[in-house]
């Protein structure tokens, strides 16, 4: 079974970021905030190798905040050691703000 580390999960994290301003371009499946979550979730799915059961189901249009809870939920069985993985997703809905 795939685990993630605090420190590969903050560099996942610190990259989309970084590209903030591309990848929602390029994706703008919805709000700002959305699409950069959409992409964490996908990566976070192809990094852990997620099966088909492990990975999350929507009803109707996801939010935000569904996005949020589907990738914490999805951390909680695949961190190495737990850590807060909050402050990492705060971080990058900040994206904005990010100045390279």
């Amino acid at each position: 079974m795939t685990k993630i580390s605090e420190k590969e999960f903050a560099r996942i994290c610190r990259e989309i970021r970084k590209d903030s301003e591309s990848i929602y371009r390029h994706n703008p499946v919805g709000t700002r905030e959305e699409t950069l979550l959409w992409m964490l979730l996908g990566v976070l799915i192809s990094y852990l190798n997620l099966s088909e059961m492990e990975t999350p189901c929507f009803a109707g249009t996801p939010t935000a905040e569904t996005y949020r809870t589907a990738i914490l939920h999805v951390l909680q069985a695949k961190m190495e050691t737990r850590f807060a993985a909050e402050k990492y997703l705060d971080e990058l809905i900040e994206a904005r703000k990010y100045k390279p």
